[in-house]
């Protein structure tokens, strides 16, 4: 996983003494301490300030600033464009961040399209948060190059010593790391490195940690919620979904350790963990239940995905026609590509396909075209509004005539109430998941519906 657009690409847990390699690799192809397309310092300069900073304050430690930025975006514009439009770029990047810092500050180009600056008398994170408004204010005008112009924007992120280290590796890593927060909202972001954000990173290193042993022990768990018939609340099927409790740190939300996997880069033996599990269980069930199951945008890129999953159906001796695989808009757009040869390779042998949380993605239509689907799953922000917003209850309408005119299934998620049930059933909707039918269960409490039900029909099961 990269920044996108990043000249690093990296995440916070992914480096290792990143100043000094690229300092090293300087070093080696005898580079000077100035950047020869922006006449800029380089990293080492920057380094260089900043251990004067540290060595001239070390009796009485008052603050500084070092901050980093990249510009959003940068790479498909050098792309399209060319390498000289990208240098043309850099150098007015360098002319105009130059003009609006303070004099005593000292800006440089790191690498690719990313810069540093070392604020000497920038002292708290309101100051230097009110210093990256003021800068990224700077990329509104437009950048010209002759012929055409281009808008750009750029993400900053900020530390202050001594709270963020007291040394130049630390305060860097933490620079990172707050661009890194920066870029996750959205380009044109700025982040300072703060107490709260300190403690978020802390506890996001002790649940990385809690996860990996997790994972080595299998200790996530398979719960499951029900798929009913709306008209009728007779189980289809069941969603599974991983929960995971940590016996320190407590219940994790997957909303949480599922993207962390997927970051740290261990999404794919989680994932696999937790299939093979819920297949064990589904065995137990009657056979004409379905076991429905998410795959991430990076199982997605994976072009193994589609034989590592046909491996463990065989493995487990599950009947491929009961799998039901969910992915999202925004998952197959990683890699379109290898997506839909996923696709087609486990629609091959009988597994169905739903997209997932439809109509929120920008051009779901454009995917209904592209790709196979048997089945799409109706947002539940559209469900939630139902009796609230008559434009929600048109776009569901919608949505269901097309799926019908397309043939393909229709799952409606989040229906926690008796009236949007019943709002979903006169709408033609036939088959919904939410609170209302059951909550997410463990492999024990998923078997005792069948207990309670004889997939007849016998009403909600809550």
């Amino acid at each position: 996983m990269t920044y996108a657009g990043s000249g690093l690409g990296l995440l916070p847990d992914e480096r290792i003494d990143l100043s000094e390699r690229i300092i090293r690799n300087e070093e080696e192809n005898g580079k000077t301490l100035t950047d020869p397309v922006t006449g800029l310092g380089n990293l080492r300069r920057m380094k260089g300030k900043t251990d004067k900073l540290i060595d001239s304050r070390a009796d009485d430690p008052a603050p500084f600033t070092i901050g980093v930025f990249d510009i959003d975006r940068f790479r498909p514009v050098n792309d399209l464009f060319g390498r000289k439009a990208g240098d043309e770029i850099l150098s007015q990047v360098a002319l105009r961040i130059s003009a609006a810092l303070p004099e005593d500050a000292t800006l440089v180009r790191i690498t690719g399209d990313t810069f540093g600056m070392v604020l000497p008398t920038c002292f708290f994170e309101k100051d230097a948060g009110r210093l990256g408004k003021l800068l990224k204010e700077v990329f509104t005008a437009p950048f010209d190059l002759g012929e055409r112009t281009v808008r750009m924007s750029a993400s900053f992120g900020f530390c202050q010593y001594p709270f963020a280290g007291n040394s130049f590796d630390e305060l860097f890593d933490k620079c990172e790391s707050a661009l890194y927060q920066a870029r996750k909202g959205g380009p044109g972001s700025v982040q300072v490195y703060t107490h709260q954000m300190a403690e978020e990173m802390h506890r996001r290193t002790q649940i990385e940690q809690a996860l990996r042993k997790a994972i080595a022990g299998e200790e996530i768990e398979a719960h499951f919620q029900p798929i009913v018939d709306i008209r009728t609340g007779a189980v289809q099927g069941f969603e599974c979904l991983a929960r995971w409790t940590d016996p320190e740190l407590g219940p994790i939300s997957p909303g949480v350790f599922i993207p962390l996997a997927e970051q740290a880069g261990f999404i794919d033996s989680l994932t696999k963990i937790l299939f093979l599990k819920a297949i064990a269980i589904a065995k137990t069930w009657p056979e004409d239940m379905f076991l429905s199951f998410n795959l991430s945008s990076v199982q997605l890129m994976d072009p193994t995905t589609g034989l590592t999953v046909m491996a463990m159906l065989s493995k487990m001796d599950f009947d491929p026609r009961r799998i039901e695989i969910e992915i999202t808009e925004t998952a197959i757009m990683s890699d379109p590509e290898t997506a839909e040869r996923i696709i087609n390779e486990m629609r091959a042998i009988g597994i169905r396909i739903s997209l997932d949380d439809f109509g929120t993605g920008q051009s779901s239509l454009g995917r209904l075209r592209d790709f196979s689907f048997d089945k799409v799953k109706i947002d539940r922000s559209f469900v939630a509004a139902l009796g609230e917003d008559t434009q929600s209850e048109h776009i569901v309408t919608a949505i269901l005539n097309m799926c019908h005119a397309l043939e393909l299934g229709v799952i409606a998620e989040g229906i926690e109430t008796a009236e949007q049930a019943k709002t979903l059933a006169e709408l033609g909707c036939t088959d919904g998941q939410g609170f209302f039918f059951g909550r997410p269960a463990d492999a024990q409490t998923t078997f005792g519906y069948f207990d309670r039900t004889d997939a007849t029909g016998t009403g909600p099961l809550r």
